[in-house]
């Protein structure tokens, strides 16, 4: 497994998302995505606070990983509503808070990268990446990021941040290639990794889905089918018109990672983002779970 440089931190190019967890997949479906993604090395877990009902999915990385936390690098995120009426969050006493919600949810001292998960309009941007630069110098975190964040509001705040903030995530994949206008060229000049999210469109991309026959009822990509699937179908055939097959992608993905010097998973194009069954993960054993490692499938 390729590793590659975020800030301070040393990630796998292939990450592995966990918004799945304790929401369409239980806990020990979970474990076994977990010790897949390890044995594979994958290093990178990336959650959030949110994900699985209010901390789920925290709470079940952290079991995991009890007495082998130096295996991973562990990010996770904070700032969409958790269901409890708070407001700013992006405020100094909201993310105290949250950060040691995770810390005993993760069963950790420290969040290797910590991420604000979205743009808080009522709090200034001042007191939100002061507070996280803080965080930073007392050793509660290694790094931050933010996730998204318009370009203009990333400019914002790669001016007032100190050398922790090191990345922005957001949606990217063949199909949705709006980060390409402005986001991802940002990023590149301001030096900042960018960490794509549905990097498969949630399945679709990986071959595995279609019109004939459609996803299974109750899968990820059965909402996305009719106007999605067409449009993966044409820029499909337009990339086989041109000889461009899963080498070329990955050659291609190859060459967005050069260009960007601290990006984080620009090779996940074929490997990242095959989906975690909803079934358990059980049916097709541990090359099945390992298959279904995603990169950074999670928002």
């Amino acid at each position: 497994m390729r590793l590659r440089r975020l800030g301070p931190l040393e990630v796998s190019v292939v990450g592995l998302g966990c918004n799945n967890f304790g929401g369409r997949i239980d806990e020990a479906a979970g474990r076994d995505v977990i010790d897949a993604a390890l044995d594979a090395g994958v290093t990178f877990l990336d959650t959030a606070d949110i994900y699985g009902g209010a901390g789920g999915s925290e709470e079940i990385i952290g079991r995991a990983l009890e007495g082998r936390r130096d295996r991973a690098v562990l990010a996770t995120k904070f700032g969409k509503p958790m269901g409890d009426g708070a407001t700013r969050r992006g405020s100094r006493d909201y993310i105290r808070a949250a950060l040691q919600a995770s810390l005993r949810r993760l069963q950790t001292d420290v969040v290797d990268l910590y991420q604000h998960h979205e743009e808080d309009p009522d709090t200034p941007l001042e007191e939100t990446i002061g507070t996280l630069d803080d965080l930073v110098a007392e050793g509660t975190i290694h790094a931050y990021g933010t996730s998204n964040y318009r370009a203009e509001t990333v400019r914002r705040a790669r001016a007032l941040a100190g050398a922790g903030y090191v990345s922005e995530q957001n949606e990217y994949s063949w199909l949705v290639r709006d980060a390409e206008r402005e986001l991802l060229p940002t990023c590149a000049e301001l030096g900042l990794g960018f960490i794509p999210y549905f990097p498969l469109a949630s399945g679709l991309l990986t071959g595995w889905v279609g019109r004939n026959p459609p996803p299974e009822p109750g899968t990820r990509g059965r909402p996305r089918t009719g106007r999605a699937s067409a449009r993966v179908g044409r820029r499909a055939r337009r990339l086989a018109a041109r000889g461009r097959d899963r080498r070329a992608c990955r050659r291609a993905a190859g060459r967005v990672g050069d260009r960007r010097r601290d990006e984080a998973g620009a090779g996940a194009c074929e490997r990242g983002g095959r989906r975690v069954g909803a079934e358990r993960g059980r049916a097709r054993g541990a090359s099945s779970a390992l298959r279904g490692v995603r990169h950074l499938e999670g928002v």
